[in-house]
């Protein structure tokens, strides 16, 4: 596998997950799986079986993690400055035919969160904003179709 650019707030994200679920979800975990073993029969004991289900979970998930960890590339984006968009950049636009404003981090695949503004540089979105600058109109393909926007600011906090 290669590696993967992402933030420092995204890597200290994923490194905070780990820790919680070696540090207390294991844990508890295996605390559940013991008491559901006193339960007595195995066979048709949901709580067993679900505690079992969850322990896989939090064990498949920490692998993921520090897999993850280990490929990451932290780049941070308070290091960056000027107005071409690049990994790291909060970028403001404006839809020329909407005139609706919206602001993007360009960010790692795995910290990705459209709710929260940040798109993963693989989008198509992102794809077109890197290496633009601040001023520039660019189009997207999206599933609406094709959409353009105006860069109004480049920011690197």
């Amino acid at each position: 596998m290669d590696r993967f650019p992402i933030t420092k707030e995204g890597f200290t994200k994923m490194e905070a997950e780990l820790k919680d679920l070696k540090g207390r979800q294991r844990p508890e975990v295996i605390e559940a799986i013991a008491e559901a073993r006193a339960h007595g029969d195995l066979k048709e004991n949901a709580e067993y079986k679900a505690a079992k289900e969850k322990q896989g979970f939090i064990e498949g998930r920490i692998q993921e993690l520090e897999a993850k960890i280990g490929l990451a590339e932290i780049l941070d984006p308070k290091e960056q400055s000027g107005t071409q968009v690049k990994f790291g950049a909060t970028v403001t636009l404006e839809d020329l035919e909407t005139e609706a404003k919206k602001t993007y981090k360009i960010v790692g695949e795995y910290e990705a969160d459209i709710e929260k503004g940040l798109i993963a540089y693989t989008t198509p979105v992102a794809r077109a904003l890197i290496g633009k600058n601040q001023g520039d109109v660019v189009e997207v393909n999206t599933p609406k179709g094709q959409v353009e926007y105006d860069i109004l600011k480049v920011e690197y906090k």
